[in-house]
């Protein structure tokens, strides 16, 4: 598609794109790549990898774009999203690694079947995104890992502890390659995790997670950058156009339920799973 129109129309086009790729990222803490990797690949016919690349420079400007607002309304858990960087930004840059090795209908395949596996475990656990009560193991408890916040939607006031601190630290490793190998952020393992397994209800883990990708992508994009995969022309409408939409973004979660988030959560990784797995298998080069 991408061939068949100016530059200028492409320019645009990728810019509107990427306003709804922000805002659900923003929403949902996935940092925006869900839907840039797939909308520059699938509509624009841009090459995957430097979609991956363009999709890395979003999630830093989505991270931007919202975590002051959610650390100043208290959504994001500052201690819980340092320590789970930890291992996320060790991961980042063994998957920016892997990343240069892999043949594209790889990527499209192992981002279809990630993506596909979250949705499905998400969609299996049911429920308002009211995560399962926890005991805050000896970690936890040392780093008081546990959080509160006013909840816009409700008007109540949320407080929850949070456990199993070695599996958010385990999967925020894996989190990190899929991030660098993918550039999806990370968010779309580590939503999940926080909320299922740590006990962080969906807001808070949407929010938390929107604060640290930028920094698990900032890690991955400079190996982008030195292998030559970050294109100006592709990655700055799609920054532009992140930033504004993750701005927008921060100012609708406080008003939307834990229940709409997961619900808008799963139906987005579903379809894009399915859109990729078909990419891949369909012989993308």
């Amino acid at each position: 598609m991408a061939g068949r129109m100016t530059p200028l129309l492409f320019l645009i086009l990728m810019y509107v794109v990427s306003v709804g790729a922000g805002l659900l990222g923003s929403l949902l803490g996935l940092g925006g790549g869900i839907i840039v990797v797939p909308a520059l690949t699938l509509l624009f016919g841009v090459d995957i990898r430097l979609a991956i690349a363009a999709s890395i420079v979003s999630v830093i400007a989505t991270s931007c774009g919202g975590a002051a607002r959610y650390i100043r309304q208290g959504l994001a858990n500052m201690r819980l999203g340092m320590l789970l960087e930890v291992t996320t930004v060790s991961g980042a840059l063994a998957g920016a690694y892997l990343g240069g090795l892999l043949s594209p209908r790889a990527l499209y395949l192992v981002f279809g079947a990630v993506l596909g596996a979250v949705a499905v475990r998400m969609l299996v656990a049911g429920g308002d995104g009211t995560p399962p009560r926890v005991v805050p193991d000896a970690l936890s408890k040392r780093l008081k890992l546990g959080g509160a916040y006013r909840d816009a939607a409700t008007g109540t006031d949320v407080v929850y502890d949070v456990g199993r601190t070695g599996v958010g630290l385990g999967v925020s490793g894996l989190a990190g390659v899929m991030s660098g190998l993918l550039g999806i952020g990370g968010g779309a393992v580590k939503v999940p995790m926080m909320n299922l397994a740590m006990g962080v209800p969906m807001k808070a883990a949407t929010a938390t997670s929107n604060m640290t990708i930028g920094i698990t992508a900032a890690t991955s994009a400079t190996l982008f950058f030195l292998r030559g995969d970050l294109h100006p022309f592709v990655a700055a409408p799609v920054a532009a156009g992140v930033l504004t939409g993750a701005t927008l973004g921060a100012h609708l979660l406080p008003k939307l339920k834990g229940g709409a988030v997961k619900v808008i959560f799963v139906v987005v990784l579903l379809y894009v799973a399915g859109q990729m797995l078909y990419r891949g298998w369909g012989g993308a080069s």
